[in-house]
């Protein structure tokens, strides 16, 4: 006898998901992140040493602060010597208002700690005071420190320049007295003076190779004569034009000094007619050359048209040129006569006037050109392929706007990308925006 069979009924049963929707499921997403990314959590306690190290590399310190309080090891990690070799300090008015509040002797447990760690220093700062005063106040506790290179970057002024000069001076002096090997110092639109720069050269002549103090309104001629006479292995030097001197490249180039490699010089006038520039003597730029024949010498021009009288009436060595405003049609054709050793030439802006001759004469004299850029401006489109027919290849760079090429009965826009392409060797055509 057979028996009967039983009905079992269980209510609200959910629904059975079939084993193929549920590996398909699993395809759809391990496909894009990996079986083994989809873990309901992630131990963050337990990733590699090395790779949580290169996480804290990338934070800034208000960022690094709050990731030490992610758990024990993380907070281990935070005080490894290797991570404080290399740091910047980012002193945003919200950063140090945020530091203030919640970490308010977070600066001192890390100077305390890895002041004798800090090698390669920089100070970014914005156009508040405050933030510039917060690095002033950390470059005066850094007395048990080595450090290497020193940067204080402004990333809008007034920024350091509000900071009372005394200040600065004596926060400056804490960091060049006590590094006593200092090699790299960048410290542009800042209070230096010519006192700090003695200080510097005191404990650290030896070592010192890159200088960059542009903008640095307290610095005179002697205070920069006194660095390039006593720190003959300086191999990079930056300033404003002010400053610079024919005793200067004089000093640069004596039998002691190293072969300068990169000289910057700005020459920047806010107030059109107010300042009266300088000639440099031929000889002196001469001496730099034979004494450094492989130097860059850079120019950053921030003028007014009737400011250049001064420049290039004789034959200069500069290398790369960089026109900020407006430069004249007579300026240019003094650099193509007066500028051999040119590699470089940027005009931002020149006028309504075409510069066929102007470049043509740059082709002829300056036999190594290399980069051009040119914008508001303006040039025929047959003066411009003579210019890059001239030149030919050794044009690697090469950033003309299409709004300066004028069209003529012989070329065309479309015409002349293909005539340009031809010379150079590779394709061109015209920018919408400047690329320098």
């Amino acid at each position: 006898m057979k028996r009967a069979r039983q009905k079992v009924v269980v209510e609200n049963e959910p629904p059975q998901t079939s084993q193929k929707s549920k590996k398909q499921k699993t395809c759809l997403y391990g496909s894009v992140f990996g079986e083994s990314d989809l873990q309901p959590s992630v131990d963050w306690e337990s990733l590699p040493h090395h790779v949580i190290l290169r996480i804290f590399q990338f934070l800034p310190l208000v960022d690094r602060a709050r990731a030490s309080s992610v758990c024990r090891r993380w907070n281990e990690i935070f005080h490894i010597p290797d991570l404080w070799r290399r740091f910047e300090f980012e002193l945003s008015q919200p950063a140090t208002s945020y530091l203030k509040s919640t970490h308010p002797d977070l600066i001192q447990q890390i100077i305390k700690r890895h002041a004798d760690h800090l090698q390669y220093v920089s100070f970014k700062v914005d156009s508040s005071t405050e933030s510039a005063e917060a690095a002033c106040n950390i470059l005066s506790q850094l007395v048990n420190c080595s450090i290497k290179t020193l940067g204080l970057i402004s990333t809008a002024k007034p920024s350091f320049m509000n900071v009372s000069k005394a200040h600065f001076a004596s926060a400056l002096t804490v960091v060049f007295v006590n590094s006593k090997s200092l090699s790299s110092i960048k410290i542009d639109d800042t209070p230096l003076d010519d006192p700090s720069l003695k200080v510097l050269v005191a404990n650290n002549s030896d070592t010192l190779k890159l200088l960059k103090m542009s903008s640095c309104p307290h610095v005179s001629p002697a205070g920069v004569l006194c660095v390039a006479d006593q720190c003959h292995g300086l191999k990079e030097l930056a300033l404003n034009y002010y400053i610079l001197s024919d005793e200067l490249l004089l000093a640069l180039s004596s039998e002691k000094h190293v072969d300068l490699e990169h000289l910057r010089i700005d020459v920047v006038s806010e107030n059109p007619g107010q300042v009266e520039f300088h000639t440099i003597k031929k000889q002196s730029w001469d001496a730099l050359v034979k004494h450094s024949p492989k130097v860059n010498i850079v120019m950053y021009f921030f003028l007014y048209e009737e400011e250049f009288d001064a420049f290039f009436r004789e034959e200069t060595p500069v290398t790369h040129l960089y026109f900020g405003r407006a430069v004249s049609k007579a300026m240019l054709g003094r650099i193509g006569m007066n500028c051999p050793r040119l590699i470089e030439l940027v005009v931002c802006a020149n006028g309504l006037q075409p510069l066929d001759d102007e470049l043509i004469r740059i082709a002829e004299r300056c036999k190594n050109l290399t980069a051009m850029g040119l914008g508001e401006c303006e040039v025929t489109c047959r003066g411009f392929i003579e210019f890059v027919k001239m030149c030919g290849g050794r044009l690697t760079q090469l950033s003309i706007m299409e709004e300066v090429l004028i069209p003529d009965n012989d070329y065309s826009l479309d015409r002349l990308h293909l005539e340009v392409s031809k010379h150079l060797g590779r394709m061109w055509f015209p920018d919408m925006m400047p690329t320098w």
